[in-house]
């Protein structure tokens, strides 16, 4: 018989699950915009987050979630960074390389991080995941990149990583991190800026695509996958959420490799054979 505490639980797995496979998605669009569109991965990501915010604000006042000003602010503030730093990771590393450093990451930041930071036992098993997972992520920064500037985008996909950590470990702390029109419009004018210099209009590709797939953008992978993310937080430990959020490497690695022409090496593989082991390790804990 199933138990009434294991019917959200398990609604919090597949809502994370579907966040991570929309994440996935997502990436695989925007290292397409960022090869035809002219637009930069700042630009991208302000017109992500516009479209987010002003879907939100048309929604009728009954469906919106309310959130505190300054949680609004910090958790827009954390996604500007952490998405920012992912797509410029995609552009100069390669969506492959860029999505599984910044995913593969992630367990082992929240498991390091849940430890110092809300008092959870770090188990012998854990530690050894952590460091299997590091072995993992070694490998993945020396494999071949399919972008111009690998060092540069891996240095971005570790910065994304620790942002989507902190998000979770706040959520998980007992912080109001939710994905509503506060948070997008912070996000949105944190990087208004840096998306004028770098160029906010389109230069390349054709309109009606280009307008496409950042309507896509703004509303499946994030207005969509961040609710969905938040809301399975608030019964999924941080850890099992991080160890499902690797669907995402998976949906993106595969798209890469299948229709963007990045390689398959032995690195690659090797990497993320350790980053599976580590996982596996952290999903028994």
């Amino acid at each position: 018989m199933t138990s009434h505490a294991a019917v959200p639980f398990r609604h919090g797995l597949l809502s994370i699950s579907a966040a991570a496979v929309a994440w996935g998605v997502g990436g695989a669009v925007a290292a397409l915009l960022l090869r035809t569109s002219g637009l930069g991965p700042v630009a991208v990501s302000f017109w992500r987050f516009a479209v987010a915010a002003l879907c939100l604000a048309v929604l009728p006042r009954r469906e919106r979630r309310r959130t505190p000003c300054r949680a609004a602010v910090l958790t827009g503030i954390g996604l500007a960074v952490s998405q920012c730093a992912y797509f410029g990771s995609v552009r100069f590393a390669g969506l492959g390389l860029a999505t599984l450093i910044t995913i593969g990451a992630g367990p082992v930041l929240t498991s390091l991080g849940a430890h110092v930071l809300l008092g959870e036992r770090l188990t012998r098993r854990a530690a050894v995941a952590v460091v299997s997972a590091l072995g993992g992520l070694a490998l993945l920064v020396a494999a071949p990149a399919a972008g111009p500037r690998p060092a540069l985008g891996v240095g971005l996909a570790l910065l994304a990583g620790a942002g989507q950590s902190g998000l979770t470990l706040w959520a998980r702390g007992g912080g109001s991190a939710r994905a509503g029109t506060g948070a997008f419009t912070t996000g949105l004018l944190c990087l208004l800026p840096l998306a004028a210099v770098e160029g906010v209009l389109p230069t390349a590709g054709h309109p009606a695509l280009t307008g496409g797939a950042l309507l896509f953008l703004g509303t499946v992978p994030t207005l969509f996958a961040y609710r969905w993310y938040f809301t399975g937080l608030a019964v999924v430990p941080g850890t099992t959420a991080a160890v499902l959020v690797l669907l995402e490497p998976a949906t993106a690695a595969l798209i890469g490799v299948a229709f963007l022409g990045e390689p398959l090496t032995a690195g690659l593989l090797a990497g993320s054979a350790l980053l599976l082991v580590a996982i596996a390790a952290l999903a028994r804990e």
